[in-house]
């Protein structure tokens, strides 16, 4: 059972990744590959300074800083330099791998003797009823607040920009800021994942990224696949099939482990999942045509 409540917390975790991915890749359409980059950046920058004695709570916003900057460096690269944007996530991606090796000091840093977020406040006795309790706060926290942004104004106008640029700029709206500042926010919120993440594992691993936005597009195909199903167009109500299709994701692979699959075929079980979940609505489709 404990194994399947891990996987629980894994995939709220990972859920604040998924909305950056959502953001970017069904906002603005644009396959950003440094997520990669900043989910390990927002991992070690907490590694660092939690091994430093900095409190949990205190240094959020500098992970979030660091995420957003590297979005918008992807969203600069894109937007006013004319790159791709598969490429411009790739460089970046690239750079911060040295960047975050340098922040680390070393490939891995435990943090086992160290107090984190989740040993700070004890709500609960058990650690992981306790862990949960947090875990789940943050992502309720931050369901409102992303939903409530992309329900105001300014939400509105990026959603329009990645609906149609063209239209947006006769409105008088730059869609290169809109880019950048939207990317920002994508990884922002990735970079808290890989905070989330570092804390609940115990330990930052400059490789910990490797093939994250795999899990990240699968988590939001599965809640497209939701949200098509059920016609749903509340926002919040989008995100949380978001979440959804997180913590399902992380289920089936630790379901996958269960069966005795050797940890080293993870990554291809997890290839092989999205493209199953990618390929069979359709197939499924074309079926009842």
């Amino acid at each position: 059972m404990d194994f399947y409540l891990s996987a629980i917390l894994q995939g709220l975790c990972l859920s604040a990744m998924a909305f950056g991915i959502f953001i970017s890749m069904k906002i603005f359409n644009i396959p950003d590959i440094s997520t990669d980059g900043a989910y390990t950046l927002g991992g070690v920058i907490s590694g660092f300074f939690i091994s430093q004695s900095y409190n949990g709570f205190a240094i959020v916003g500098l992970v979030m800083v660091g995420g957003a900057l590297a979005g918008a460096a992807t969203g600069f690269i894109h937007t006013k330099l004319k790159v791709n944007a598969l490429l411009a996530g790739i460089l970046v991606m690239t750079a911060l791998y040295s960047i975050n090796l340098s922040i680390l000091g070393q490939s891995n840093l435990p943090l086992l003797n160290f107090p984190t977020l989740f040993t700070v406040i004890n709500v609960f006795q058990n650690p992981t009823q306790n862990t949960f309790l947090i875990v789940a706060t943050i992502i309720l926290v931050l369901l409102i607040i992303v939903s409530y942004v992309l329900k105001s104004d300014f939400g509105l106008a990026m959603r329009a920009t990645g609906n149609s640029q063209t239209m947006v700029r006769a409105l008088g709206v730059n869609t290169d800021n809109m880019k950048i500042i939207g990317l920002a926010i994508a990884n922002a919120l990735t970079a808290l994942s890989g905070y989330l993440m570092t804390q609940l594992q115990g330990f930052a691993d400059i490789n910990m990224g490797i093939g994250i936005v795999i899990v990240g597009l699968g988590s939001v195909i599965m809640g497209e696949t939701l949200i098509n199903y059920f016609a749903i167009t509340s926002v919040a109500k989008m995100l949380l099939t978001v979440i959804l299709g997180a913590i399902v994701f992380q289920l089936v692979l630790a379901f996958a482990l269960s069966l005795g699959i050797n940890p080293n075929l993870l990554k291809l079980i997890t290839a092989a999942f999205v493209l199953l979940i990618v390929g069979l609505p359709r197939f499924i489709f074309k079926k009842a045509e």
